[in-house]
């Protein structure tokens, strides 16, 4: 994506997973910081956004195996359609 303009906190909410990711362009990272060192909300957002990964990444969850195994295929089914 190429961002020729300053970014709007809209813009920041929707690519700040493509910035987590470090998937943005080198010019698109710089306007997406470049706006958080002027805004207080989208860099508590962003800041939230690393909590929540975090938080979620120690959540561990056991489910029956028969449960497991129809998500899975429900997953498969998703993906080919």
């Amino acid at each position: 994506m190429r961002l020729d303009r300053e970014l709007a906190c809209q813009d920041v909410v929707e690519l700040v997973t493509a910035y987590l990711d470090d998937a943005l362009l080198q010019d698109d990272r710089e306007r997406f910081e470049e706006h958080l060192v002027f805004c207080d909300g989208c860099q508590n957002y962003l800041d939230q956004m690393r909590g929540t990964i975090k938080a979620a990444g120690r959540v561990r969850v056991e489910l029956p195996a028969e449960l497991e195994a129809k998500l899975l295929e429900a997953f498969r089914g998703w993906r080919e359609t």
